[in-house]
């Protein structure tokens, strides 16, 4: 029989809760992209009427193909629907999307600005901390937030 010292177990615990922690941190970053295109396919449904992959990839700082492709894996994950030359729309579940990035963004970055963080870098950061932080992370933000105003 093979005992493994409390030593060993603690740092198998630990590099397990490292790997979780990782791949946490991967999935986050595939969400965030379907919520940060259907968050602003939603803004620019609200702003012009209409929401086009010229326009999204303007917005985004991205080439065309890449606006595309990311359009076709939302389509297959049934974010939002569109046809060839021609605005894109969201689905109930896309739209479900839209609202809880802004909700999350906007939480995000009130907190930065109550904190003293400076506009720009407030919403410079926010971008990348609102897709990254728990829910009981994010609520803890929002009571903060709520405490002070």
């Amino acid at each position: 029989m093979i005992t493994m010292s409390g030593a060993a177990v603690a740092a198998g615990a630990e590099r397990t809760a490292q790997a979780e922690s990782f791949r946490r941190s991967r999935e986050a970053r595939g969400s965030a992209l379907a919520q940060d295109y259907c968050e602003l396919i939603a803004d620019l449904l609200e702003e012009t009427g209409q929401a086009r992959a010229v326009d999204i990839a303007r917005r985004l700082g991205v080439a065309h193909p890449t606006v595309v492709k990311a359009i076709g894996r939302l389509k297959r994950d049934g974010l939002v629907r569109a046809e060839p030359y021609r605005s894109i729309f969201l689905t109930e579940e896309g739209q479900r999307q839209a609202i809880a990035a802004r909700r999350r963004h906007q939480i995000v970055l009130r907190f930065l600005a109550a904190i003293g963080v400076s506009d720009a870098s407030a919403r410079r950061d926010a971008e990348g901390i609102e897709h990254h932080v728990s829910e009981e992370t994010l609520q803890a933000m929002a009571r903060f937030v709520e405490g002070r105003g």
